[in-house]
Order: C-alpha cells, then sequence, then structure tokens
C-alpha cells in the first residue's frame, strides 16, 4: 500500500470519526462523552465545530481518534467470544468507565 493511500483512508477515517463524535455529541451529550472516553470540554468543542472546520481537521494526515486498548484486561473483554459475552461488555463499559477521559491540553 502507498503511503498516498494509507494518508487517504487516515483522512477518511477522521472525516467519519469526526462526524459521528459531533452527531453523538449533539443528539446525547452525556452518552457520548463515556462512550468516546472524552471530557465535556472537548464535547463542547466538538457540538461547536462548523461544517468547514470539521473538514479541516479531518484532513489531517494524523489519526483524530484512538483506541482505549492500553489496558490488556479490557481489549480481553471486548474481544472475548465467550458464551456469555453480554458480561464482558459490561464489564468492560465499567472498566472504562473508571479511565480518566481526554482533556485539551
Amino acid at each position: 500500500m502507498k503511503s498516498t493511500d494509507t494518508y487517504n483512508d487516515i483522512k477518511e477515517v477522521n472525516l467519519a470519526y469526526m462526524m459521528l463524535a459531533q452527531n453523538m455529541v449533539r443528539s446525547d451529550k452525556e452518552a457520548a462523552i463515556f462512550r468516546l472516553g472524552i471530557s465535556e470540554e472537548i464535547a463542547d468543542i466538538l457540538a461547536r465545530l462548523t461544517p468547514g472546520q470539521v473538514l479541516k481537521m479531518a484532513s489531517s494526515e494524523m489519526l483524530l481518534c484512538s483506541f482505549r486498548f492500553e489496558d490488556s484486561l479490557l481489549l480481553d473483554l471486548l474481544a472475548n467470544h465467550e458464551r456469555d459475552r453480554g458480561v464482558g461488555h459490561v464489564h468492560a463499559a465499567i472498566l472504562a468507565a473508571g479511565r480518566p477521559v481526554e482533556a485539551v491540553a
């Protein structure tokens, strides 16, 4: 895969993520804060972004979203394919809720 293909893929992911995050924040801010792992300050900024600002941010060659897989237990709970997946996902949600949210630096 060429690096230009990779950069284009990153830009597509960024745009999809930004649009999804903004939509989530505008429809249910508290749930979005929890599901996205962001602070209230970040949620407020996302809600105020204009379409042009979203496009400008999405055009970055740096991936804007981050994964919460620093915790191997959290990753294992989410990836677990046992019969009782619901309990694992609830446990993962509890663990994720206890982690600090991203904040504006």
